[in-house]
């Protein structure tokens, strides 16, 4: 890891536990094993390194989907719980990030950037499958993307929060929101061959 890449990752982890004052270049340096003279040469600004740091750990959040699809049922699975277990591990960035955009508006693109590029993923994605006539032509790819995103991305956040909430297991809540998802869309009724046996699963749920 060169120095540039220490620094992205020390500020992200600095600014997770401290918040964005707390995240000094002093301390970041620190983390960093390097001196503040390194980081102002490598950023410039604390502003720059922040921004550019929270922007890094955006992109580590997004996965893709396949462009040809051929089982929803398991590709859908596996995103899901790819997705969460990558917003699940940067859960306390992610919190810190929300509880300051106000304070900080300069950070919104990046607090954006966290559910903008899934929810443009997994959009394409229900697109491809209405190309193939998988899912239903009148349901909005958008809206349903943001459904099954948004509820990823509240069990991450929330549910070491409160677990008497979340009490069944995440494999469990994950293959359950798949389920819903694919029947909101109608895959259940026009399911490839791949995927029968799994399509079935759903028509019984």
């Amino acid at each position: 890891m060169d120095i540039r890449e220490r620094l992205l990752e020390a500020a992200a982890q600095v600014y997770a536990e401290a918040g964005y004052r707390g995240a000094t270049t002093r301390r970041i340096a620190q983390q960093a094993g390097v001196s503040e003279i390194t980081l102002f040469r490598q950023f410039g600004s604390k502003e720059a390194l922040m921004l550019e740091a929270l922007t890094a750990a955006s992109r580590t959040a997004v996965l893709a989907l396949p462009d040809v699809p051929t089982d929803p049922v398991r590709e859908l699975a596996e995103w899901s719980r790819g997705r969460f277990e990558t917003l699940f591990r940067i859960r306390s960035l992610l919190r810190k990030v929300m509880s300051e955009v106000e304070e900080h508006p300069e950070i919104t693109n990046c607090a954006k950037s966290y559910p903008r590029h899934p929810v443009n993923f997994l959009e394409q994605y229900v697109r491809r499958l209405q190309e193939r006539g998988w899912a239903a032509g009148d349901i909005d790819p958008r809206v349903a993307a943001a459904m099954l995103v948004g509820a990823i991305f509240t069990e991450a956040m929330v549910r070491d929060m409160i677990p008497e909430v979340y009490s069944y297991g995440i494999e469990e809540a994950l293959d359950g929101y798949v389920r819903l998802f694919l029947r909101a869309i109608g895959c259940d009724a026009g399911a490839p061959a791949g995927a029968g046996a799994a399509a079935a699963a759903v028509r019984e749920t």
